[in-house]
């Protein structure tokens, strides 16, 4: 619990993605403990309620699961349902915008597709246009 939170988003989807992060860097993994509300209220200096919040979306999201009088604990698929719900997101939020971009300024499939495997083959570094 390093990050700072951010100005531009509601803060209970901070904690939640906070969390998600955490499962799939496997900083956290399958029935492990997360911190309780409380916990995350005194860390970010937050109300507890908004760190219920955010937490009971990943409950409702079947990420975490609550022992009663225990704590909060990850579940056995958390990380497969966090994975695809990234992954929808970044098609959404990132390939379709490319696409149509790419479309609007004619750049061929077979130029983006030699950017992107240069792109991996690199470590991910910005290429530049030939």
């Amino acid at each position: 619990m390093t990050e700072r939170l951010k100005e531009d988003q509601p803060i209970f989807q901070q904690i939640a993605e906070l969390i998600e992060t955490n499962i799939i860097e496997n900083e956290l993994k399958a029935n492990d403990r997360i911190p309780s509300t409380n916990e995350f209220a005194k860390h970010y200096q937050i109300n507890p309620a908004t760190a219920a919040k955010g937490i009971n979306l990943l409950v409702d999201q079947h990420i975490i699961f609550k022992k009663r009088g225990v704590g909060m604990f990850v579940t056995e698929e958390a990380k497969q349902i966090v994975l695809k719900k990234r992954k929808d997101q970044f098609y959404d939020q990132y390939v379709k915008p490319m696409l149509q971009e790419a479309e609007r300024i004619e750049l061929k499939e077979e130029q983006l597709s030699t950017w992107i495997k240069e792109a991996f083959q690199n470590g991910n570094e910005s290429n530049k246009l030939n």
